[in-house]
């Protein structure tokens, strides 16, 4: 191994057999692996299962596939490289946001008086808290790719920076497996640029808000900034929202119609427009599962053709009001207010195949995670499983709270302080422990009613509905 990776194994042109002393070998057995001279090819390398060649044929193929390997090597490794450029262009977009921030916070603290310098070290601790924790994760992105290109280089070096043909079983032995190795390095996926793409964006969307006509002794505070809010088309309307297969957001609306808008916040389709809407959801196969305000499930396909299934649901009178999710195996969630419960249906229609008790607390929304059904009751989130077993519950007095699945299957929480018109947004894990806010007492139009929905595009940004309004935070 070590003659290897120096490169000073001696190879003659022709090595005298040693069976045979007065022969060249200048044959070699593929199959052997061995260099052989004729009369060894005669006498025990004829048979079949010997593949023989000659020695220069030999060594002529072996070159050939070391500069395969190293053309391999150099574009994978350029792949890679460009990759970490790209790391260090979005690490780049993080600082400048930084230096932008503290540029903002010193220009508000010049304007005052000596009274805020210890505001201003606290907002500036506060971006730097954002922004470093996101150059921390593009940092682990850029090592776990520097890694691999040393990996790569490492074993390139050892297999493709010498001319010489290993002669004896051992060194061939090793060779093999070093080349094995690279094989099996250059198999690897070329990176995913999502992963540090997302990671940066939490860091570019931090911005100073200033305290402008109020207590401007105060600087501001730190926000994430949103890109859009919209008034949905009919004031007081929303009853329910979920995001689409093609990565919009559907508003169901009780006055009639769900409502379709774009990730910027954009207006772009009513459907359905003369059936209340309770609920929402889709099937795996981009069919539409509409709960309407006499609880009846219907079932329409992607062009928006009703079809023929029915589901026996609650009546309003039983159940009053009912609400909808669609978990991954299709099937279909409807929690019940009244009737403090939630049944469980197929796609093919017809009875419950199944009911799960709400024991001791009302379902007012109700969300599929994994294995799992989040529900909100008001100042309550809870984490059920699918045989209605609560597993942990998350409950925060004096507001009110809502869910959603991230893109990153965590969960994300929807805290509105409905008096006073602030809503805040936090990541929380699968035991509803908290991981970090996303949006920190936002100030929203207050809404003549606390009724408000969470959910995420696909894209990343979050949508927070209430019952005028949509807000989009990037």
């Amino acid at each position: 191994m070590s003659e290897i990776r120096s490169g000073k194994v001696s190879v003659r042109r022709y090595r005298k057999c040693r069976k045979h002393p007065k022969e060249d070998e200048e044959c070699f057995c593929s199959d052997c692996r061995r260099f052989v001279c004729f009369r060894c090819v005669v006498m025990e390398h004829s048979n079949e299962g010997h593949r023989v060649i000659e020695a220069v044929a030999y060594k002529s193929n072996h070159m050939r596939s070391i500069e395969d390997l190293k053309s391999k090597v150099d574009k994978k490794r350029s792949c890679f490289q460009k990759y970490v450029d790209f790391i260090d262009e979005q690490k780049e977009h993080v600082s400048n946001v930084q230096k932008q921030c503290s540029d903002d916070i010193n220009k508000a603290f010049e304007e005052s008086v000596w009274q805020l310098t210890k505001k201003k070290e606290i907002l500036i601790g506060e971006v730097k808290e954002r922004t470093e924790g996101v150059e921390k994760e593009l940092d682990e992105i850029k090592k776990s790719a520097m890694e691999h290109i040393t990996h790569l280089t490492t074993i390139a070096d050892v297999v493709t920076n010498r001319t010489k043909i290993p002669s004896d079983m051992d060194a061939l032995a090793a060779h093999d497996t070093l080349c094995q190795n690279l094989q099996d390095a250059l198999q690897q996926e070329d990176p995913d640029y999502k992963q540090p793409r997302q990671s940066s964006k939490k860091g570019r969307n931090v911005s100073l808000k200033r305290n402008l006509g109020k207590n401007e002794l105060g600087l501001g505070e730190i926000v994430n900034a949103v890109a859009k809010n919209t008034a949905l088309p009919t004031k007081n309307s929303l009853s329910a929202m979920v995001s689409t297969p093609d990565g919009r957001m559907a508003v169901g609306c009780w006055t009639g119609g769900v409502e379709i808008f774009s990730t910027d916040g954009q207006h772009q389709q009513e459907l359905f427009k003369d059936v209340r809407i309770r609920g929402v959801g889709f099937l795996s196969d981009d069919r539409y599962v509409i709960l309407d305000y006499s609880n009846n499930i219907t079932l329409y396909t992607p062009d928006y053709t009703k079809l023929n299934v029915m589901f026996e649901t609650l009546i309003c009178d039983e159940g009053r009001n009912a609400k909808l999710t669609v978990d991954s195996g299709d099937q279909i969630y409807v929690s019940y207010r009244k009737a403090k419960k939630i049944q469980v249906f197929s796609p093919a229609g017809g009875k419950a195949i199944k009911e799960l008790p709400c024991d001791g607390y009302i379902p007012v929304q109700i969300t599929s995670y994994n294995d799992y059904l989040i529900t909100a009751s008001w100042n309550t989130i809870r984490l059920i499983d699918k045989q209605g077993v609560l597993k942990c519950e998350l409950k925060k007095l004096g507001y009110y709270l809502s869910a959603a699945v991230s893109q990153e299957n965590t969960i994300l929480i929807a805290t509105l302080k409905y008096n006073v018109g602030l809503v805040s947004i936090g990541e929380y894990t699968n035991k509803l422990k908290h991981v970090q806010n996303l949006v920190n007492n936002y100030k929203i139009e207050k809404a003549q009613k606390r009724w408000h929905y969470l959910e995420q595009y696909r894209s990343g940004e979050i949508a927070f509905c209430t019952r005028d309004k949509l807000y989009i935070f990037h």
